[in-house]
């Protein structure tokens, strides 16, 4: 009876703690520049692809690698300076412990912290993955 009870618990919390994700959105690079004046959207594309891994969240590891990515993405289009300023700014500004619409893991309600993603959240994303 008591294994019965606790079993009962257990599936109950882990039904009330199930969550989907909200579809995927975008602002850009958030509140910096898309690009330069020539060109205003020279490195918006990095900036949706980082957007998409901040959207999902996960480990702090994985924060780490999607800053990384978004660096080496604009200095491939030629804006080295750019890119660590950019680095700089995610890595302080995109805490999943910033209540923010652009904080790691803002797919997610509020507060989601650093979370390896279940099986289930992973099929979640890639149900609605966007074009990259």
């Amino acid at each position: 009876m008591r294994i019965t009870i606790v079993f009962l618990l257990f599936f109950i919390s882990f039904y009330v703690n199930a969550e989907n994700i909200k579809p995927f959105t975008s602002d850009g690079c958030s509140s910096f520049p898309d690009g330069t004046f020539e060109h205003n959207q020279l490195w918006l594309s990095c900036c949706t692809a980082h957007d998409y891994a901040y959207w999902q969240g996960g480990t702090y590891q994985e924060r780490l690698v999607a800053d990384k990515e978004l660096q080496q993405c604009v200095a491939k289009v030629g804006e080295p300076h750019i890119a660590n300023l950019m680095l700089a700014g995610v890595r302080v500004g995109g805490s999943p412990y910033l209540p923010t619409s652009f904080r790691w893991g803002y797919g997610w309600s509020y507060p989601r912290w650093y979370k390896v993603l279940t099986d289930a959240e992973q099929k979640q994303i890639k149900a609605m993955e966007y074009d990259k």
